[in-house]
């Protein structure tokens, strides 16, 4: 699920394929942060829609158009599922970017 903090221009969206640069602040259901990229000065990178990332991501951000903020609720089949990725984020857990 997405909801729109800032909207972007409208115009330009990233396509399968495509690189793209994104700030991020990963919560869990509790509120605790599990990781962010704005803590690090240091936007993320990766070729979206290309399983480098959990696939709410790679489906999510493809709708997002450039200049776009969002938070995203990922549920856990669209995240780290019944596995989790232990030990920073448990099974069954619900993401949010």
């Amino acid at each position: 699920m997405k909801r729109i903090v800032t909207a972007g221009d409208g115009v330009r969206y990233p396509k399968r394929g495509d690189k793209v640069k994104v700030h991020y602040v990963g919560t869990l259901a509790n509120g605790n942060k599990f990781d962010s990229s704005r803590d690090r000065n240091a936007a993320f990178e990766v070729n979206i829609g290309q399983g480098q990332v959990i696939k709410a991501w790679d489906e999510l951000i493809q709708q997002m158009s450039l200049g776009e903020k969002a938070v995203l609720t990922c549920p856990p089949e669209s995240a780290y599922g019944a596995r989790g990725y232990p030990p920073i984020i448990p099974p069954n857990a619900t993401l949010t970017l």
